[in-house]
């Protein structure tokens, strides 16, 4: 069963069209703005489970997660396009490798070539332990706030998604499938995907006994 349900699972990289900004929405207009702009640096901050890496990960921009990789050793020192999130992980090496990165950045910009630095934190720039002159260069960037969405907008969101593919599903069934896997937007809408999928497949309505029989079998680690 927990193989039947990762293999039922769908393909679903991270886009700006799965990704679910409710009260985001000015934070997203100017994501989306700043693309074709002139400003080379975008900040977005906010809690665990506000969609920051996913926005990044969406960007198309060369990603690094700064978690994963404190030293920037995955970053291309000519990447028109760099994504970095985690900054408040970065080693000494790290902060400095970005530091020269946003210089390179704003001088092409400068002379007129492309250049975008995204990043990504889990407080605004003034709060983090970062070098200063790290800090001041993140300050200047254009700074939006990410807030995570309630447990009440998840499910609503949830709702709205099962209504879109024609289920009909319960508040206590939503509820239970939120409760027993990641309460990230895009695995709750990828397992949603999943049971819809399941459900046609053996000819059985997504009951709340259902919802059971699977996550039951599949284990809290398909998801």
């Amino acid at each position: 069963m927990r193989q039947l349900l990762l293999d039922l699972m769908p393909e679903s990289p991270p886009s700006l069209a799965n990704f679910v900004g409710d009260g985001n929405e000015e934070a997203l207009a100017a994501l989306a703005d700043w693309f074709s702009g002139p400003q080379p640096l975008f900040l977005l901050w906010g809690e665990a489970g506000s969609g920051k890496s996913h926005l990044l990960q969406a960007s198309g921009l060369h990603f690094v997660d700064g978690a994963q990789d404190p030293l920037l050793a995955g970053a291309p020192a000519e990447a028109e396009g760099l994504a970095v999130d985690n900054v408040q992980a970065l080693a000494e090496a790290g902060q400095i490798a970005l530091f020269n990165h946003f210089n390179r950045l704003r001088l092409a910009v400068e002379n007129g070539r492309p250049g975008k630095l995204l990043v990504a934190s889990d407080q605004p720039p003034a709060a983090l332990q970062l070098r200063e002159d790290l800090r001041t260069r993140l300050g200047s960037a254009l700074i939006f706030r990410l807030r995570p969405l309630s447990d009440e907008e998840k499910l609503a969101a949830l709702a709205a998604q099962a209504a879109d593919r024609g289920l009909k599903l319960s508040r206590e069934a939503l509820t239970y499938l939120m409760n027993r896997s990641s309460r990230d937007m895009r695995t709750l809408a990828a397992l949603l995907a999943a049971l819809d999928r399941y459900s046609l497949e053996h000819k059985r309505p997504i009951t709340l006994p259902l919802l059971r029989e699977v996550l039951q079998h599949a284990g809290d680690s398909t998801v």
